[in-house]
Formats: structure tokens, sequence, C-alpha cells
């Protein structure tokens, strides 16, 4: 116990216990330990350190932390009369020791009384209380037989991952997360350190020679082996947080996207503009990843495959090479970045562009078709906590709000996905067909924001109402990149990447507030940066605005910094401050 953290004190009874309970300062955790437990230390490690749960237990041991120490508090009241005076107790700054089963009986009191206790898998380790001495042999016996360091490091990895990451990248990177842990690193640090690597990797590539490039898909690998050490360190000893999850998230985006412009300048000092496929690619990259998280959040209540698709694809994962051959298919990240290091050092900007652009646009049709096979035959309703979800995710603005609450209503159950799809479709069209800084493009936005306010009109739980966010996404940052590349502009396109960089900053942190049961962010600061419709119709404004001078290039990169400083000081102020539960996200998009 004391090497876990814990100090260790013991009880005379349950009155003592209770006593020495009330006299641990209230923002520390506690945990009870029958005195004849049995078992591998990380058990109780996984049962009495994790910092996700308020409340857990092993067989033999309780923890609470401060939220579920009252119930704790009542819980022991409760239990001493069943089981029986004379309970030897330990807390001390942090642990409790009983020598009867307590922990148990607490763990189904508070569970009775509305206080959830988890229970971790302990898999092949050992966690027991004997009651006699061949039960205690026994248990002995396998304690002897498994190694829990060995246990302990197969589990840093993360069960589900993809091809390229479980064969090339983890079978050593666990020992340097454990290293690490030896060491005193935390997750975040060496998230940092992976940032910090990519940046360098993006300035390399900026130089747009061999050396560079060869030098940056050297970096850019290792860049990734410290991102999947951060994760696995986590895991290794349980230094989960919510500002963990979201910086390994966050940073991810960042390290690709200023990678894309590392490459996009290198390949300007070469004499090649390949601005808009860089932020093609980012668009592209960005679209798959809010249809991954839309549709998760659409079905986070599921309790249940309710489709045929679904049963098919869990028949299919008894199939082994269907399982590594589907997740290559999709271009996760540790097969994306292999890809984009490899062709970096042996090939050209423009050669690794295009082939990104042909891999992300395969994998997001495959991955589509899927979803929208399983949506089409789910059985399930969608939920009021999807629904609200989903409208987050929108990201719509007082524009939108208006339309909504004031236009027109059009009912039906496609009637969102298709509406949205007419207005993306108008505004997409004229950007492409109109003449740049066109009038008719502003109608095209005016329109689309009476379409994205009429999407909205009614919750979000159609069958495929899942596509709205997505629908959006692709919208607003295509209009950008339509209306950048055809400016003929100079400094344009990048000003465009800078634009749907901070917008998309924003829009990943909105997911990522979701997902750690947060909330979205606040109406105020969406209102702020316009929502995704008043955000393009500045962009079309602009560019009728501006034409073919650099007006249109400064117009650009102001809108960029202005609504980068909004979401990047409301969120790291949030993040820093929320308080927020811990979690550990096992589900990266890709």
């Amino acid at each position: 116990m004391r090497s876990l953290g814990f100090d260790v004190q013991v009880a005379a009874d349950v009155t003592e216990a209770a006593r020495l309970l009330a006299d641990v300062p209230a923002d520390r955790r506690v945990a009870l330990v029958d005195p004849r437990f049995v078992g591998h230390v990380h058990a109780l490690r996984l049962g009495l350190t994790d910092p996700r749960f308020p409340a857990a237990t092993v067989p033999g041991a309780l923890t609470a932390q401060p939220e579920a120490r009252p119930a704790l508090v009542r819980a022991l009241s409760t239990t001493a009369a069943a089981v029986g005076a004379g309970v030897p107790t330990v807390p001390g700054t942090t642990a409790t020791v009983t020598d009867r089963t307590v922990p148990g009986h607490l763990a189904v009191t508070m569970d009775a009384e509305g206080t959830p206790v988890q229970r971790p898998e302990l898999g092949s380790l050992v966690a027991a209380v004997p009651v006699d001495e061949s039960s205690r042999a026994a248990a002995r016996s396998g304690l002897a037989a498994v190694d829990d360091e060995a246990v302990r490091l197969r589990s840093a990895v993360k069960a589900h991952d993809g091809f390229f990451t479980t064969f090339f990248i983890s079978p050593y990177s666990r020992y340097f997360a454990r290293w690490c842990a030896r060491r005193g690193l935390t997750p975040n640090q060496v998230t940092t350190a992976s940032l910090l690597t990519a940046l360098i990797a993006a300035s390399s590539a900026a130089t747009g020679t061999r050396g560079g490039y060869i030098a940056a898909g050297l970096l850019l690998l290792l860049s990734f082996v410290l991102d999947c050490t951060d994760g696995q360190l986590a895991r290794y000893s349980l230094q989960y947080s919510t500002m963990g999850a979201w910086l390994d998230a966050t940073f991810d985006r960042a390290k690709e996207y200023a990678y894309y412009a590392g490459l996009a300048l290198g390949a300007a000092r070469g004499g090649d503009d390949v601005w808009a496929l860089a932020l093609g690619a980012m668009v592209l990259q960005a679209c798959r990843h809010v249809i991954d998280f839309s549709f998760n959040e659409a079905n986070h209540d599921a309790v249940a495959n309710s489709s045929p698709t679904a049963a098919l694809s869990d028949r299919l994962d008894s199939v082994g090479w269907t399982v590594w051959l589907r997740r290559m298919i999709v271009l996760p990240i540790g097969e994306r970045w292999a890809m984009i290091a490899v062709l970096t050092a042996v090939t050209t900007p423009r050669i690794v562009f295009y082939t990104l652009l042909i891999g992300c646009a395969f994998a997001a049709c495959y991955t589509t078709a899927g979803r929208l096979l399983r949506s089409l035959t789910r059985k399930a309703e969608r939920t009021d906590r999807a629904a609200r979800a989903l409208a987050d995710l929108t990201d719509f603005g007082p524009l939108a709000q208006f339309v909504a609450a004031r236009g027109p209503r059009i009912g039906g159950t496609w009637s969102a996905p298709v509406i949205a799809l007419v207005g993306t479709g108008a505004l997409i069209a004229a950007a492409l067909q109109q003449p740049f800084g066109s009038k008719q493009m502003i109608f095209a936005a005016v329109f689309y924001t009476i379409c994205s306010g009429m999407a909205v009109a009614h919750p979000l739980k159609g069958a495929l109402d899942w596509l709205v966010p997505p629908i959006f996404r692709a919208a607003e940052y295509c209009t950008v990149l339509v209306l950048a590349a055809r400016s003929d502009v100079p400094g344009a396109l990048p000003a465009a990447f800078g634009l749907v960089s901070a917008v998309a900053y924003h829009h990943y942190d909105t997911v990522y507030r979701i997902r750690g049961d947060t909330g979205a962010p606040p109406q105020w600061l969406v209102r702020a940066i316009g929502g995704h419709e008043g955000r393009t119709l500045a962009v079309a404004v602009l560019a009728a605005v501006f034409t073919r001078h650099s007006a249109f290039t400064v117009a650009l990169t102001a809108l960029a910094v202005a609504v980068a400083l909004v979401v990047l000081v409301e969120s790291i102020r949030f993040w820093v401050s929320s308080g927020a539960p811990a979690v550990h996200d096992e589900g990266e998009p890709a």
C-alpha cells in the first residue's frame, strides 16, 4: 500500500475506522483493505489508484475519492451492524485496512445507495481474501504463477490499435513508457515532447531540401513513437486526466496539420505551389474526423448492435485477417503517418499530398458507407442526449438560430440532412462556378444560412441526422478552400489554411468537451465567432469586397487571428480550470 502512495493506519473497530476516515483531509482519496488480502500489487493499483472513478473495488479492497467519501461513510455506518463490532480498519492520510470482508459489503451498499463502484477487469491478476489455509495456498500459488509486471506492460498497450502501431511501434514503445514512469515523467510531458518533435519535423520539411525531407520523415516517425508512448505511460502508471486526453487528441491534429504546412512551405521553396493540396488534405481529414465523432455521439447511448450491418461486422471480427485489413484500409494515424514519413523522404510534397488525398478519400468512402448502412437498418431510437450532442457539433450561430426559431419548418425523417445537403451544394456550386468576387456568392451564402437554420429547427433524432455536422463542416471548409484557390491573390491559400486551422481547433475542442461529459463550449463563444453559417457568410462577403488584391489575404488573416485568439483563450481557460473528471480515450479517431 505504501508503494502505491498510501499512508497506512490500523483501526481497532468500526468506530475508530470512521473516526480515522473523518480525520483524513477532505481532498484526499481513502481506501479500505482486508488484511487477509492476497494478490498482485498491480491488482491493487488498478483497484485503488485509477483517477477516473470516484469509487472502485477489487476483492478485499475498496477506494473512494473525495466526491464518493460521504457515500463511503454512510455505507460504513450501515454495514457495521451486518459485519459486527471489532472491525479493524486503516485510513491514514490515505488508506484503511480491515480484518473482515468489509470492503465487499461497503461496495454493495454504495452501489445500492446510488454511488457506482467500478470493478476493473483483472484478467490473470490475483486479488482474493482467503478464508482458510487451503484457499490461501491456492491464492499464493496463483500469485507466483503470474508476473504482474508483464501483465502491466501488456495492458499498457491499447487493446484495439492499427496494424502499424501494433506490430512496429508498441513492441518497444511500451518499454520506453516504463522507462518514463520510473523517472517520474508524466504523459503530458511526453505528449508535449511529441508535439515539439513534430514541429521540428515540419521545420525540416520547410527547408525544401532532400536532407530536410529525410530528416522530417525520421522525426515524424519519432514523434509518432512518442505519441504512442504517452498513452501507454498513462495506462502503465494510471495517470489519466481530462486535460491529458484533450492534449493528446488536440496535439495530434496540430502535429499533422503543422507538418502539412511545412511540406507546403518546402515545396514553395522549390517553386511548386501545393498550398491548395495541403489545405485540401486538412479539410478531408477534418471532415473524416467529424464523421467519426458525429456517428459515435449519435450512437452513444446504444446498448447493443441493432442492425444487420453491425451484426455482420461482429461476425467478421471473428476472422483474424479481416480485422487487420479493415483497420488498415481506413488509414488510421499510424499507417497514415508512416506513409507520409516514407513518401516525404523519397518523393516530393506534391506526391505526398496526392497519395494522402486518394488514400483518405477511399477510407472516408468506406467508413461512411458502412455507417450509412448501419443507420438505415438501425432499430433503436435516438436519445435526447444524442440529439443534443449532434446539435452542439453542428456549431450553428445566431443567424441559424434566428431562422430555426422564425423560419419555415419542414418535417420528415431525412429532412435535416437533405436540407443541409441542398444548402451546401448550392454554396459550393456557386463558389466553383461564379467568378471570384461575384455578388451571387453572397446570395448563395444567405441561402446556405437559411438552410442551416431549417436543418436544426427540429431535434436531430432521424436515422441519418448524424450527417448534418459533417455536411456543415464540408460546406464551411470547402468554401474557404475554393474561394482562396480561385482568388489568385498571393498568400490567400496560406491565410485560408490558417483560418481553417483555427476553426477546426474550435470544432475538435467542442468534440472533446462533449466526450469528457463537460458540455459544449458556451453559447457566447459560438456567437462571438459567428457559428459556421456566420463565418461562411463573412468569407463570401470578404471575397466580394476585396477582389484581386492583397486586401483579401489580409482580411482572411485577420479573421483567422481573431477566431484563433478567442477559441484558444477560452479553451485553455476551460481545460486548465474545469475540474472535469479524469478520462482516457481509447477510441482515437483516424
